[in-house]
């Protein structure tokens, strides 16, 4: 799977356009990479840009941008409201998805070393790409602001992870970048109904991290508590991670708690949702509904439907859109306005809808496609989406099962072979699309120059390499089909009774899709010079064949014994 991250680099220009425009031109040159939001702000000076893609690309991007933003904007003339230090003020990079942090602060500190020594800009690397404790905080890294930086950057305690260590005119030009890594942030506000900020307030203060001083007697106008260094006493609210305040929207008439998720992987959606729903029906105020600012990882909203579905003793084993349907409805996102999952959900946003997919077309469209001149899609596609097939039908009896009248104490054991279900149709109807894409990668490489000896060789290897990506697309197709029999087994002996014909032909389905994937494997592999490889991988797929037939056999016995 795709690997994904975020970029917000924020820029210390906020009023002209024209820098800004061409700041953000530098992006879009990338490929590989989306310019998600542009968002300046006049009173700030400085505009935040968020950018999403793959990790090697997003990182050239930043780097244009940085180098463009060196080149447009003097420091020596910035002043706006926002604490900055550089032109390029900051900019972490944000695990999206199939990334680690781990990873993530890998490629971090590989863009602050690239700036600092290719551009000669000072950098400091901060949160999870900090190389030292006290430079995890930006609040330390950039304390005085650009007023300071003549003064830090020469001493020992500050002296910069990459870049020059002195002042200069250059430096006095860019400033100093702060490169980092941090966990997804989600903007976030929940709908009371109420139009009282002070009541949203208290709401606010019982729930984030940072929660409300502490006071002595009466805990609204009573005297404050203050520690030995005169510093007011905190009383610690419900939710790590979370930063948040009430205010009034007069565009809606409402009052809403305003929260920064500032790491998802500590307090969820879903969490932050069901502590402001729970306070402020303390309260006596509703929680109507809520808004999502910006955008969010698919994960987040995943788990959030999936969250309220067990609330419901309902299975999780269904379509990804059915579960963030859920997610939508249960936490009202859609009360302000529609909450569009294409526009809303980072991974909707980047897939190439120019670009139409076999699994994106309707089943007449895909049966014609089939049936055209056009040799792709071909066998390998229709096996892997015969086997999809058989998946969803294993699918479709447990999520039966879990919703049975009666069997409502099992729900959650067959919502487990659901998820099952669900994860290996939906590899299954990746690899539809792979198959074809492996078809047409060896088309290209037939076609590639054989003029000189040099392309000869070159064009050979070119083949030989697509010809055991073309062997390994439908031997995934065999595994995963084949791991289909386990859900669907299940089904046809435990399931619910009246669904057991449907778990039989789902066993149909699975196992033709191993053997129909198989033949792609063997005619493939005929193509391949090493024969050490082709003798392994033909003797694997026979014996997942072999297996295939007998578990085919064995499920269709169970469903003619129960059918009688």
């Amino acid at each position: 799977m795709k690997q994904l991250i975020e970029c917000v680099p924020n820029f210390s220009e906020g009023r002209d356009m024209t820098i800004i425009n061409k700041i953000t031109d530098e992006i879009e040159k990338i490929d590989g990479v989306k310019l998600i939001d542009v968002d300046p702000g006049k009173a700030t000076n400085r505009t935040v840009v968020t950018i999403v893609g793959t990790p090697e690309e997003v990182c050239e991007a930043a780097f244009q941008a940085v180098k463009k933003a060196q080149e447009l904007i003097d420091m020596r003339h910035h002043k706006g409201a926002h604490p900055r230090f550089g032109a390029t003020d900051v900019c972490p990079l944000v695990p999206v998805s199939n990334i680690t942090m781990e990873e993530t602060v890998e490629y971090a500190r590989k863009l602050a070393k690239r700036i600092g020594e290719e551009l000669n800009i000072p950098i400091y690397c901060y949160e999870f790409a900090a190389q030292e404790e006290k430079r995890r905080n930006l609040a330390n890294c950039r304390e005085g602001e650009y007023e300071a930086v003549s003064k830090r950057i020469g001493t020992n305690e500050w002296k910069p992870d990459f870049g020059p260590a002195q002042w200069s005119d250059a430096v006095a030009q860019s400033g100093v970048t702060a490169v980092g890594a941090r966990n997804f942030l989600i903007a976030y506000n929940v709908n009371l109904n109420t139009t009282s900020t002070r009541r949203a307030n208290a709401i606010a203060f019982d729930v984030r991290e940072r929660g409300r001083t502490k006071r002595e007697g009466n805990p609204v106008t009573g005297k404050i508590v203050k520690d030995e260094n005169g510093n007011p006493v905190m009383i610690p609210g419900m939710l790590k991670s979370v930063k948040g305040i009430g205010w009034f929207i007069e565009e809606f008439g409402i009052a809403q708690i305003s929260m920064n998720l500032t790491d998802i992987t500590v307090t969820s959606l879903h969490k932050a949702y069901e502590a402001v729903y729970e306070r402020a029906n303390a309260r006596g105020i509703r929680v109507t509904g809520s808004e999502m600012v910006g955008v969010v990882p698919l994960k987040a909203m995943l788990d959030a439907g999936k969250y309220f579905l067990r609330k419901q003793e309902r299975s999780t084993g269904i379509p990804e859109r059915e579960i963030i349907k859920i997610a939508v409805k249960s936490m009202g996102l859609d009360e302000l306005y529609p909450f569009d999952p294409d526009k809303k959900i980072i991974e909707y946003i980047l897939k190439d809808k120019s670009k139409k997919q076999l699994i994106d077309m309707n089943l007449t469209e895909f049966a014609d496609e089939t049936a055209s001149e056009s040799p792709a899609p071909g066998g390998g596609s229709i096996s892997a989406y015969v086997g999809s097939l058989g998946a969803s039908l294993a699918t479709m009896v447990a999520n039966l099962s879990a919703h049975k009248r009666g069997w409502d104490e099992r729900w959650e054991e067959f919502s487990e072979w659901a998820d099952k279900g669900m994860a290996i149709q939906s590899e299954l109807l990746r690899l539809v699309d792979e198959d074809t894409n492996a078809f047409n990668k060896i088309m290209d490489a037939f076609g590639l120059p054989k003029g000189t000896a040099e392309e000869k060789a070159a064009r050979k290897k070119a083949i030989d390499d697509v010809t055991i990506f073309a062997i390994e697309v439908p031997f995934r197709v065999m595994e995963q089909s084949y791991a289909a029999f386990e859900v669907i087994r299940a089904m046809a002996e435990i399931g619910n009774p009246n669904s057991v014909s449907d778990a039989g032909v789902g066993a149909l389905c699975a196992r033709s899709a191993v053997m129909g994937a198989y033949l792609n494997v063997k005619i493939n592999a005929s193509g391949l010079d090493d024969k050490a490889y082709i003798e392994k991988v033909l003797a694997d797929g026979k014996s997942l064949e072999d297996k295939a037939i007998q578990e085919e056999k064995e499920i269709l016995k169970i469903v003619n014994e129960k059918i009688g």
